[in-house]
């Protein structure tokens, strides 16, 4: 347990970030998820529309620092492959 007033307030930080984090990293898989469905279903028009809502999101985690900047560079890339490949 944390014993110096400063050791007690870095607890305090780590505690909201890591909620703040939580639900930030849940908002994009929410999105990853809607581009998945649409995918799945052949929609083309819902999975472009589901991945260019996605793609920001993606990189906005990256700017806040939830995911590596070419973890989701990767992730983007795949999905975009994958919109494209629905005939």
């Amino acid at each position: 347990m944390a014993n110096s007033p400063q050791a007690k307030k870095r607890a305090r930080q780590i505690e909201r970030r890591t909620a703040v984090n939580k639900n930030r990293k849940s908002r994009i898989r929410t999105f990853l998820r809607k581009v998945e469905e649409a995918i799945e279903s052949g929609d083309k028009d819902a999975a472009v529309s589901a991945f260019r809502a996605a793609q920001p999101e993606l990189m906005r985690g990256v700017t806040k620092g939830i995911f590596h900047k070419n973890t989701a560079s990767r992730k983007v890339s795949r999905l975009a492959s994958r919109v494209k490949a629905i005939s």
